[in-house]
């Protein structure tokens, strides 16, 4: 065992006078505790679920110096040996001499490791660059986050893992997202591959697979996609048929763009299987199966050469006649696809905190290369256009780490807590706003941005697979929408059937609402004023949080009186809804946030207020145009015209206007 394992266990086990379980409550043992009610749900009825998000998440004292005895090694291992990479070049760029390469002295992870000059090479365990040349990422350095405890940070202390809660997680995932391969190699491993298990293993399948899992011993993977199933996870192909002795399935079949795909032992494979249903009919149900590459018969093809995260090993992986015992059945027959999206649900939120971190080193160097490089004698950071970037950057970065972390802590309270939504919700507005933000620190650099003697076209290219994998984003925006108005629907039906059959007592209460509605009616739903729940600071936008939530509210009801069944196919519809809901969410987060920061007098607490309050003038405005949007007769919903030109172009899949210099003689 490495001493980085020992040292980070060594912290769990100083606790004094507590359960001897790393945060006990992160667990969710308390199986006898009343579900939560699902705050982003309530939100379609028009509704804030004050007691879920207000006050912000914290953890204790002891806590907290925990998750910052396992901070520190982290940082170590990435902060101080990467980034010196990172920073080597921005000398070498500034400098016309060239300085002493810098090299981290080996050293036990609990004390700080000394530096020394090398005037021949740099020598890193985490080495960015390296690991997207050359495609892979070196073993010295899998060793290390093996070392560290990091394939094993969520599986419980009992079968060798540091059984971190979320927040703690997601906390560690800050540092980790600092390198796009090793952040997706650990994630794949953990957040999906092993994460079934955890999820819906039995006893023994813990016992016999977790340990050598948390230990990196063996690394997992997670077969889901296909080549003609991608997004549409029921259509699978893969198959497993029952041997005639009933002691093994036999599996099938093909799985492509597998992240660990050629390094994994144990895979999360999801299969076809008969199943015969209580009234005797036969059918094809989904059913997730553990499958070791020791069984035989699985092969995996070449790593894939790919855009971005370019370390991380992704390929198809065969099965051809592969023995499964029955034993390894993961969950019930026939019940796997409930267990890949319980898989791909509970590990979402992790996006926002990866980002995060990322994003805060990114704001660090341009920063440096902002406040030196000059133009026209003046510094780039001091021009209105360079300022606007950095402004988005600190806004994005604050809201996503407070939807992030708010998640979390949600998702770490007893009593099963659904947040299937709010995950997706984070992983939606994190993953574009990554996008967005190292698209404008390239920017701010220029020419020399595109070059790869800087990090910047990496991690652009890195950023991108962040809108396509663990659900799309329009698939995801989709679930958001339905999610939440199926719902609304269920709470909504009697009022819906009654409008419907013109029950006039409905019918003169609905117009009389709307009434009210159009004379610029005031809401209030508890968050401001002497009993309220945000800081006076943060009032104004807590006001236009209420107005957007009570309208809100009146739409969903509008939509569902309008379209019925029949809103599942109106995606344009759908992703509005969605838009207005992730804002909505954001919105709550960042309100909580400052106002926890400002009461508890955290430093910078005025900075937050700003970012809150710009982010929630700006969805406001964004809601209140949406919100138009799905008006059936506003003239600003394009939806009609939007169609027609989408069916003209793909009826010739071709681009077919004129060309600007044809003539017709």
């Amino acid at each position: 065992m490495g001493v980085g394992v020992l040292f980070l266990r060594r912290a769990l086990a100083a606790r004094p006078s507590r359960a001897p379980v790393a945060f006990a409550t992160s667990r969710r043992l308390l199986r006898s505790s009343p579900p939560s009610r699902a705050f982003a749900k309530q939100l379609f009825l028009g509704k804030i679920e004050k007691k879920e998000v207000f006050p912000f998440p914290e953890v204790s004292q002891d806590e907290l110096n925990e998750i910052n005895q396992f901070v520190g090694p982290l940082e170590k291992f990435f902060t101080e040996e990467d980034f010196i990479h990172e920073r080597h070049w921005q000398r070498e760029k500034q400098a016309p001499q060239r300085e002493p390469d810098v090299e981290l002295v080996s050293g036990t992870l609990g004390s700080r490791p000394e530096l020394k000059a090398d005037t021949q090479s740099l020598s890193h365990p985490v080495d960015s660059e390296r690991i997207d040349r050359e495609g892979k990422i070196p073993n010295e350095t899998l060793e290390k986050l093996k070392n560290l405890g990091l394939f094993g940070m969520q599986v419980p202390e009992e079968y060798g893992g540091l059984g971190l809660s979320n927040t703690m997680y997601a906390r560690l995932g800050e540092i980790i997202g600092l390198d796009g391969s090793i952040a997706v190699t650990l994630a794949a491993h953990q957040a999906i591959g092993l994460k079934g298990i955890i999820l819906a293993g039995n006893k023994e399948q813990k016992a016999k697979y977790l340990p050598r899992l948390a230990s990196g011993e063996h690394i997992a993977a997670f077969c889901l996609t296909e080549p003609t199933s991608g997004s549409d996870a029921a259509s699978i192909k893969t198959r497993a048929t029952l041997s005639e002795d009933k002691k093994h399935y036999i599996l099938n079949g093909s799985k492509i763009w597998i992240t660990n795909g050629g390094i994994a032992n144990v895979f999360t494979v999801f299969a076809k299987t008969q199943v015969v249903d209580s009234d005797g009919s036969v059918k094809d149900k989904i059913t997730a199966l553990i499958v070791e590459r020791d069984f035989g018969g699985v092969t995996n093809g070449k790593p894939e050469d790919k855009l971005g995260i370019r370390g991380s090993n992704t390929c198809e992986v065969h099965f051809e006649n592969t023995k499964v015992p029955i034993e390894n059945v993961l969950g019930e027959v026939g019940g796997g696809f409930k267990v890949a999206m319980n898989i791909l649900n509970s590990g979402r939120f992790s996006m926002g905190s990866l980002v995060a971190g990322m994003l805060k080193k990114l704001i660090e160097m341009t920063a440096a290369y902002a406040c030196t490089r000059k133009q026209f004698n003046k510094n780039l950071s001091e021009f209105g256009l360079i300022q606007e970037k950095f402004a988005l950057m600190a806004q994005k970065t604050y809201v996503m780490e407070s939807m992030a972390y708010l998640t979390a802590g949600m998702l770490d309270q007893p009593g099963f807590p659904d947040c299937s939504i709010e995950a997706a919700m984070v992983k939606v507005f994190s993953s574009e706003g990554a996008w967005q933000c190292v698209s404008e620190a390239l920017q701010v650099l220029g020419g020399s941005g595109y070059m790869r003697d800087y990090p910047y076209e990496r991690l652009l290219r890195d950023s991108r697979i962040l809108l396509i994998f663990e659900g799309t984003n329009e698939i995801l925006r989709m679930y958001i929408a339905l999610t939440g108005l199926q719902h609304a629907g269920r709470i909504l039906t009697t009022r819906i059937n009654e409008l419907k059959r013109g029950n006039v007592t409905t019918v003169i209460e609905t117009v009389s609402q709307r009434l009210r509605d159009s004379l610029s009616r005031t809401v209030d739903l508890g968050l401001t004023g002497k009993l309220g729940a945000v800081h006076p600071s943060v009032a104004d936008s807590a006001n236009k949080l209420e107005e957007n939530v009570y309208y809100f509210g009146r739409t969903v009801e509008t939509l569902l009186l309008r379209f019925g069944k029949t809103i599942v196919e109106e995606q344009m519809v759908l992703k509005r809804v969605a838009n207005i809901l992730i804002n909505l969410y954001g919105m709550t987060a960042v309100l909580s946030r400052a106002s926890r920061s400002i009461r508890v007098g955290l430093r910078n607490h005025d900075h937050e207020v700003l970012l809150a309050n710009i982010f929630c003038a700006e969805a406001y405005y964004q809601n209140l145009f949406t919100l138009s949007q799905l008006d059936k007769y506003s003239p600003e919903n394009l939806d009609e015209q939007i169609k027609k030109v989408s069916q003209q172009v793909l009826e010739k899949q071709a681009y077919i206007c004129a060309h600007p210099l044809d003539r017709t003689s």
